[in-house]
């Protein structure tokens, strides 16, 4: 995927996890969502970031259609290393709190190992 490219709409595995969550759903997520990241004042790594440091406040970090998985991997696709989203997640505790951060951090770990890194 070019960097440039909309993280979303450019995105066919990501558009078919959110139609297995449903299909109306993955279609109205699409639009919406494609819709948000195709503004371009915010390049879409800075997006990634974004999305994984809102998934710190919200504790969205499993489940069935929860979004950390989908979004560290969309932020991998953007150039964003591991190492950076431990920084966004360190962050996260001053501004989250330490327990959501924590959180993220046990999640992170997970995908750390199923991605081998």
């Amino acid at each position: 995927m070019d960097l440039k490219e909309n993280a979303v709409l450019g995105d066919a595995q990501l558009q078919e996890a959110l139609n297995g969550v449903n299909p109306k759903f993955g279609d109205f997520c699409v639009r919406v969502a494609g819709e948000a990241w195709g503004h371009s004042l915010i390049d879409q790594k800075t997006k990634a970031m974004f999305t994984i440091l809102l998934d710190v406040a919200n504790q969205s970090y499993s489940g069935p259609g929860i979004p950390f998985e989908a979004h560290v991997t969309m932020a991998l696709k953007q150039g964003i290393t591991f190492e950076e989203i431990e920084e966004i997640l360190l962050f996260a505790c001053v501004y989250c709190g330490f327990n959501k951060a924590a959180g993220g951090f046990g999640r992170l770990n997970e995908l750390k190992e199923k991605y081998g890194s």
